[in-house]
């Protein structure tokens, strides 16, 4: 599996490839699903750029994305506390929405991680549970009792450094050991983003790629859009899978 992420918190000043309005993003989705992009994480956001869990902008994205990119592929959202500080109402927000996302990324070192877990479960909605590097959020999550019910663990190397990014990919890996027994999406930041790659397809895990991680392709040139990442993300994890690490 590769995930698209296809805009996170980039904004207009990271430049026009970043899509940012729901036709922007429907767009987007469907050129990096035809490039091979198997599962879409997208950041619904205000007019003027801003994450949001809105019901309304949150249903206007989706069902965007959907006419353009029906199921099979799966499309989820964030739920981000930048996007809804309060716990409180980051769960009445969830509990409002009109329209449902197929999952959801919660970040487990964020307060509230549990309430909104439940909150998406009650609703039906599948739970990436977002374990950050650098956070207690594998300590919190291997605790919960909500573990063995996400639907996939989205282990995210905050490390930028391209000569530590993957040492620190392995220790959180070794960290998180079993992960409740579920599945383990690899993936890193910046200029982490394809040696962690890389490092996924070397293990032969699941990984994500798109704007939202990186605006730069291997080689250092700029990204043309999520469908490049998607190709050249392809082509490396292939690479490092055959021993090309």
């Amino acid at each position: 599996m590769v995930q698209l992420c296809a805009n996170g918190g980039r904004e207009a000043a990271d430049g026009a490839a970043v899509p940012l309005s729901p036709e922007a993003l429907a767009d987007s989705v469907a050129a990096a699903v035809a490039a091979g992009a198997t599962d879409v994480h997208v950041h619904p956001k205000t007019p003027c750029g801003r994450d949001t869990l809105s019901p309304r902008v949150l249903a206007a994205t989706l069902e965007a994305v959907r006419a353009r990119v029906p199921a099979p592929v799966p499309v989820g959202v964030t739920t981000g506390a930048w996007a809804e500080p309060d716990p409180a109402d980051r769960v009445a927000r969830i509990r409002s929405w009109t329209v449902l996302p197929d999952h959801a990324s919660v970040n487990w070192h964020e307060p509230g991680a549990e309430e909104t877990a439940a909150a998406l479960l009650e609703r039906g909605v599948g739970v990436e549970a977002g374990i950050w590097s650098g956070t207690d959020g594998a300590a919190r999550f291997l605790r919960s009792p909500l573990g063995p019910r996400v639907l996939r663990v989205l282990a995210e190397v905050t490390d930028t450094g391209p000569a530590t990014a993957r040492d620190t990919a392995r220790a959180l890996l070794s960290t998180l050991g079993t992960a409740h027994g579920r599945p383990v999406l690899l993936h890193g930041e910046d200029a982490g983003t394809w040696p962690v790659l890389r490092l996924a397809g070397h293990l032969g895990l699941p990984t994500r790629i798109g704007l939202e991680d990186t605006l730069l392709l291997p080689d250092g040139s700029r990204a043309a859009s999520n469908a490049e990442l998607v190709r050249a993300g392809l082509a490396e994890w292939a690479s490092a899978r055959r021993g090309g690490v």
